[in-house]
């Protein structure tokens, strides 16, 4: 599915889910343990889910991330400091947009930053399309969870692991695996986004001076970022669970439905010239954190992420260019996101 309505709609859609009755048969879009497989309990994935987010909402709220925002622009700061420092030109991608949603992460979860290699080589090998790669990097990370949930049972702290452990009804199994998949996706998908927005910030005629000018445009900007991207994953699986009618065609159930938000974020029914970057946009309410039941629990931190690294940046190196030909930007392959691996930057 690939139009904006539809994609939305079956977002929020319970008759699709990411489980199947019978997993070992059900149609694939690969063999990636992260994403091209079913997961969960059949028979309990509606209430499990929903269970889940209730748990996880109050950790995540809008509230509770603008209280962290201070601590984002601090170490934004300290980040900058040290590119500053060391001169230009510089590569953003490892100067910042790299080690900054790490770092976040790491102090949100209660996770100890000098671990960092360790479980960034594992989500990167947990996003690779290889399934071998991607289920060993997995294991890796729930071994690691395991490992945290352990000591955060001897010695709590501030921090979502530990509320996840006081919480009630919660196993050490699924603590660990509902820690690794946070760490995992609360600083991947950020990565990338920062690098993605730099670059589209930096190509885009205009755009850089414009926030120069106008820091309140910050905003408008982290949304547009947010849609613009159209490198995607060729959609996420979703498996019937009942016998449906989809744009009138009948689905049945255990099937197997792609859900393209990349493409349906420039469907030009909704979004018009979609290839074009442009913040100055009068519809904003893009797909890139999903929708309804499915929509991004991190959202607000991603926003409050976005919003600093550009705005700081602006204020900062108002002459902030690429330092190479845009045409020699590299991006990450094998991987289920595609990344800016390095951004060569100078001012």
């Amino acid at each position: 599915m690939t139009g904006y309505e539809e994609v939305r709609a079956l977002l929020d859609d319970n008759r699709l889910g990411r489980s199947h009755p019978r997993p070992e048969l059900a149609p694939r879009t690969g063999e990636s343990a992260l994403l091209g497989t079913p997961v969960g309990n059949h028979g309990t994935e509606l209430a499990d889910h929903a269970r889940m987010r209730r748990i996880l909402q109050p950790l995540f709220s809008p509230r509770r991330m603008r209280a962290l925002r201070p601590r984002i622009a601090q170490l934004t700061a300290e980040l900058l400091d040290d590119m500053e420092k060391s001169g230009s030109p510089a590569d953003l991608a490892q100067a910042l947009a790299l080690p900054l949603p790490i770092l976040v992460i790491c102090e949100l979860l209660g996770v100890p930053y000098a671990d960092r290699d360790r479980f960034r080589a594992w989500s990167v090998a947990a996003g690779d399309v290889d399934a071998t790669r991607s289920a060993d990097g997995l294991t890796q990370l729930y071994l690691y969870g395991r490992e945290l949930v352990e000591l955060k049972r001897r010695d709590p702290g501030d921090d979502v692991i530990s509320d996840l452990c006081a919480a009630d009804g919660l196993s050490d199994a699924e603590i660990a695996s509902l820690s690794m998949i946070l760490l995992f996706a609360g600083h991947e998908t950020t990565v990338v986004q920062i690098g993605y927005g730099a670059l589209f910030m930096l190509t885009t005629p205009g755009e850089w001076q414009a926030l120069v000018a106008d820091p309140a445009r910050v905003e408008p900007v982290v949304e547009e970022i947010m849609r613009a991207p159209s490198a995607g994953t060729g959609g996420m699986p979703r498996w019937a669970r009942t016998d449906l009618d989809i744009a009138g065609v009948t689905v049945r159930a255990g099937e197997l439905v792609l859900l393209d938000t990349f493409t349906a974020n420039h469907d030009p029914a909704v979004f018009a010239d979609p290839e074009r970057f442009d913040p100055d946009r009068t519809t904003t309410q893009h797909l890139g954190f999903g929708y309804g039941a499915r929509y991004c629990v991190g959202a607000p931190l991603a926003r409050i992420e976005l919003a600093e690294v550009l705005g700081q940046l602006a204020a900062r190196f108002p002459d902030l260019r690429l330092a190479v030909p845009t045409v020699d930007i590299r991006f990450t392959q094998d991987q289920l996101t595609t990344a800016v691996v390095e951004l060569p930057v100078t001012w």
